[in-house]
């Protein structure tokens, strides 16, 4: 039994980055003799187990055949005659192909340390067209190592894979994963750029695909592209550090820009309730979390609202925090701000641009917050007469903050 450090704690090591997990290949062990020694089976398709102390992942060494169309088209054989080279073979990219041994020494047979070298992701052989989700995880990989380039045979391989409709086979929950990882990188738009590269993106997010070459008003958005606004919007996210819902729905803010009639161009009237309507195909389609996607369909809908608060009257603004809940949701709430924030922002030299309407609304959601529902609730004879009381407080109240100014 040989046992050998793999995938991306090698390549992470070797990169001079933080080591997070650290996988393990078993060669020359059966599945009885791992039992034997305490290790705990967890792998429904393949055989991996948990060590029984450190609780890292070890897997038997194994080779597969493609059997079938899609992500679970294969037969998985796992013994003690499957070598090292042939388990590092079935592996995506060369970069994550190298083992190490116990003793230190490094084991690469597909040439990974020098494509870390020349900051290149390159495919390890031809078995990389036989899963597709190999697709979407070198294209979170350029969004996690945004300085490496994409070999040019492994871009072509990846066009006939989506050519060939091998991308249409997968789950929405593998789709939806992947994605998710890609958008918490250092620079999502990466991501994005290599799927439409290779044509998968609009075989799996059509409503995004389509944005690229959308104009804009360039007065508002001088970059004008619908599609580079988008992906700026996304990095500009990544580079505050928000959170995964946030930058989801950075992501789909604008989609309805993409189904705007050529008359109307650069405008785009109604896109809100438009894009709205799309990120719900979206969300069911991929089978999204509910916080994701409730915040999506927030920021859809009110991005354009919210960009206008500080033009709003104070009844608008009460109006406007009633409808998204601010009072009862206010992480969720800032949530808003925080997107509608990268959005203004994610513009071509818009960066230094004062974005007073954030703050507009924080103060205004402070001021209705000291409204004493309790005391007017307690005040009417009626309780149809609450909630009218309760806005007419609450409008009172920001009036008072506005003029107070």
């Amino acid at each position: 039994m040989q046992i050998f450090v793999v995938g991306g704690a090698v390549r992470d090591e070797l990169l001079g980055l933080p080591v997070q997990d650290r996988d393990h290949v078993v060669v020359g062990a059966s599945a009885d003799q791992l039992l034997a020694l305490g290790f705990k089976p967890v792998g429904k398709d393949f055989p991996v187990f948990l060590h029984p102390t450190t609780r890292e992942e070890y897997a038997l060494a194994r080779s597969e055949r493609k059997t079938g169309q899609g992500y679970k088209g294969f037969t998985v054989h796992a013994s003690p005659e499957v070598s090292l080279a042939d388990d590092l073979a079935r592996r995506d990219l060369t970069i994550n192909a190298i083992a190490r041994a116990a003793d230190g020494r490094l084991i690469d047979p597909y040439g990974g340390r020098e494509d870390l070298v020349a900051r290149v992701l390159r495919h390890v052989g031809p078995a990389f067209v036989e899963d597709p989700v190999r697709i979407l995880r070198l294209a979170r990989f350029a969004a996690r190592f945004a300085d490496f380039s994409v070999a040019p045979e492994t871009l072509a391989l990846m066009r006939s894979m989506v050519d060939q409709g091998e991308v249409d086979h997968l789950v929405a929950e593998r789709v939806w994963q992947e994605l998710a990882k890609g958008l918490v990188e250092i620079k999502p738009s990466r991501m994005f750029d290599i799927l439409r590269e290779c044509g998968a993106l609009a075989r799996l997010l059509p409503e995004i695909d389509r944005l690229f070459g959308v104009p804009q008003r360039a007065d508002y958005h001088p970059e004008i592209d619908t599609g580079k606004h988008v992906m700026m919007v996304v990095d500009l996210a990544a580079e505050l550090r928000c959170s995964l819902p946030v930058r989801f729905a950075a992501l789909l803010h604008d989609l309805g820009k993409g189904t705007t009639a050529a008359a109307d161009l650069p405008r785009h009237p109604g896109h809100e309730a438009h894009s709205a309507d799309l990120v719900d195909a979206v969300c069911r389609r991929l089978k999204v979390p509910v916080e994701c996607r409730d915040l999506a369909l927030l920021v859809a809908r009110h991005h354009g609202t919210v960009h206008r608060a500080v033009e709003m009257t104070p009844a608008s603004l009460v109006r406007l925090l009633e409808t998204t809940d601010a009072l009862r949701r206010p992480e969720r709430f800032e949530q808003l701000l925080e997107a509608c924030i990268c959005d203004f922002h994610g513009r071509l030299g818009w960066r230094e641009v004062p974005y007073p309407a954030a703050e507009r609304l924080r103060q205004a959601q402070h001021a209705i917050r000291g409204v004493d529902a309790a005391a007017i609730a307690a005040a009417c004879a009626q309780p149809q007469e609450i909630a009218a009381r309760l806005h007419q407080a609450r409008v009172a109240a920001v009036k008072a903050m506005i003029v107070g100014e």
